[in-house]
This record gives C-alpha cells, sequence and structure tokens, in this order.
C-alpha cells in the first residue's frame, strides 16, 4: 500500500498544491486544517509522515508537533514544519518541539520529496524494530507464564521502577529505558531450561551457574531493539550487588549501570513480598527493613531510598492488596 501522508495547512490552496504534488508521486494524502484536527488525525489514521504548517489557528504547528512528539503512539511518525519564517528562533523552535525537518514557503518540491523519501524510509525501520520489540516483550511473557508463581510479576516491577525514577527525578527518556529494561531484564531465560526456572527446591551449584547466564543472553538479545545500547546494561547488570558480590561482572558501587541498580532494588522488593514454593512471603515492612539493612551494601542506597518515597507516596496504598496475591515470583537467580 503506498504510503500515507497528513498534510496540516490552514490555507486551501497550499492543501491543494501539497495534495497534487504528492499524489503525483504516489502518495496517499489526508488534510486537516487545524493544529487540533492534525493532532486527532495523525492517531487516528497514524500516517507515515506529517506536512505541519507552522502558522495555523487554535493549536499551532509547532505545538502540535510538540504534542505529537510526547505522546507514546505517535512520537515516531516523522514532523516536517512548513513556515514562511525564516529567523533562527524559528528554526530552533521547531527543532525544541521536536520535527524532524523544517522547510520554508516557497519549498523546492524536489527537495521536499526527497526529504518525504527519507524519512519515510526511517519511519519503515522504526516500524521493524517495533515489531521485533513487541516479539521480545512477548517472550519475556512467555518466561513469566512458564512459572505458576509469577502471574502480575513483570506489571509490577515496570510499576516500581517507574515510581523509582519519579522518585530520582529522572529524565523522561531515561524512565522509558528504565520500564524496557525492567519488562525485559529476565529475557534471557528463555534459554534456560524449564527444570531449573521451576524447580520448587534450592538450585544445586551447577544449575545456579547456569541460570546466572541468563543475564548475558538477555544482554544479547535486546540489543537488536531502538534502545538496545542503553537497555542491554540493565538487563546485564539486574544481578550485580554494590558490595561487588554479585554477577555476572563482579561491578562495584557506581560502576553499576543505574538502571540496573533501580530493577534490582524493585525486583528484590517484589520477590520477597510474594510467595515463593520454597519460602513465605514477608511483609511489605519486613520487606522494606531488609532493603534498609541492605542499602550500601548489596543495593544502592539512593535508590532504596527512593523506592521508599515511592513506597510511603503510593505503594502504601496498595500494599495489603499486594501481599494478599500469592502467584508472583521467580527465582533468584
Amino acid at each position: 500500500m503506498a504510503d500515507l501522508v497528513l498534510v496540516a495547512d490552514d490555507e486551501q490552496l497550499n492543501r491543494k498544491l501539497l495534495r497534487e504534488l504528492l499524489t503525483s508521486r504516489g502518495y496517499r494524502v489526508e488534510e486537516a486544517t487545524t493544529g487540533e484536527e492534525a493532532i486527532a488525525k495523525v492517531r487516528d489514521i497514524q500516517p507515515d509522515l506529517v506536512l505541519l504548517d507552522v502558522m495555523m489557528p487554535d493549536t499551532d504547528g509547532l505545538e502540535a508537533c510538540r504534542v505529537l512528539k510526547q505522546t507514546e503512539e505517535t512520537r515516531l511518525i516523522p514532523v516536517v514544519l512548513l513556515t514562511a519564517l525564516s529567523a533562527l528562533e524559528d528554526r530552533v523552535a521547531g527543532i525544541e518541539a521536536g520535527a524532524d525537518d523544517f522547510l520554508h514557503k516557497p519549498f523546492n518540491s524536489v527537495e521536499l520529496l526527497a526529504r518525504i523519501r527519507a524519512l519515510v524510509r526511517v519511519k519503515r525501520l522504526n516500524d521493524a524494530l517495533e515489531r521485533t520489540e513487541g516479539i521480545l516483550f512477548a517472550l519475556a511473557e512467555t518466561v513469566e507464564a512458564k512459572d505458576p508463581y509469577t502471574k502480575g510479576y513483570l506489571q509490577r516491577l515496570v510499576s516500581y521502577v517507574a515510581g523509582i525514577g519519579a522518585a530520582l527525578g529522572l529524565p523522561q527518556h531515561f524512565k522509558l529505558v528504565l520500564r524496557y529494561g525492567a519488562f525485559l531484564h529476565d529475557i534471557g531465560k528463555i534459554a534456560i531450561p524449564d527444570a531449573i526456572l521451576t524447580k520448587a527446591d534450592k538450585l544445586a551449584t551447577e544449575e545456579f551457574a547456569l541460570m546466572k547466564q541468563h543475564a548475558e543472553v538477555g544482554e544479547r538479545i535486546v540489543r537488536s531493539l531502538r534502545f538496545g545500547e542503553e537497555i542491554a546494561p540493565i538487563v546485564r547488570s539486574h544481578h550485580e550487588r554494590w558490595d561487588g558480590n554479585g554477577y555476572p561482572d563482579a561491578l562495584i558501587g557506581e560502576a553499576i549501570p543505574l538502571g540496573a541498580r533501580i530493577v534490582a532494588v524493585a525486583d528484590a522488593f517484589d520477590a520477597m513480598t510474594t510467595e515463593r514454593p520454597y519460602s513465605v512471603a514477608m511483609s511489605a515492612d519486613e520487606a522494606c527493613e531488609t532493603l534498609r539493612k541492605g542499602a550500601g551494601t548489596q543495593w544502592d542506597a539512593a535508590a532504596v531510598e527512593a523506592f521508599f518515597t515511592y513506597y510511603a507516596f503510593e505503594l502504601g496504598r496498595h500494599v495489603g492488596a499486594a501481599e494478599q496475591d500469592a502467584g508472583s515470583v521467580t527465582h533468584s537467580g
């Protein structure tokens, strides 16, 4: 199917010219006359690219671009801003709004088409990466489903790390990477035999050695993702300890990636407060006390304190229900 371009401009003549140019080159075209209409249509039709006039009534093109780039389901759709303004500050404003490109009116049709082709190719690559991500997230859920004690574990873990990230005041992009890392941190267990993953007793030495390989296997798997280079250190290092007694690299203190330190705290709390085949769940208060005692030895003290901040203001209202849910645990390996 031909690529779909949304043309957003309040001037009918401009829309007509762009439609004729694009359809003559095989593109499908939809139109919008205001910034608000453009935002709504992008969400509805998910075009391959948006041509967005800056000067429009109600919501202008800059604000519309900013909204689209801050919304998860539309942020990867390329946006080209079209404007008669030429001052440097106007171009800077477009870049700050998240625009992928910026063309001045009257535009050169050859240049415009070249920019569109290049950006649509990038969009196709991103779409392919998203399909890969979907497969890996499904695999992560498959790993979780192998053990009847892991129901809801990944969703809780993502909530915990999001709370810690917010308490630490981390940048928005890092918080997104952190959520990805939390969801995929155990993806490497797809390579571990089910007999080890679901074993009710303590793992034998050789079994534990095999279990530990999941961190390195997971690192290799997630590198194919769009943020793979940022997610991989979380996946590889989530079993490192602050005192250097973790694995696979025996990293010490701040040498452990921050995302891995955060996931380690969240993972530990969930493991302690949910039923395991071979141990009884702690109360939330008991688990918090264990975290406090291990802060600065097993876990990053700052990450632990950030978890307590989250716990006090958010988790505390729900912890009773969490303690009653006995189906949410993985092996400590």
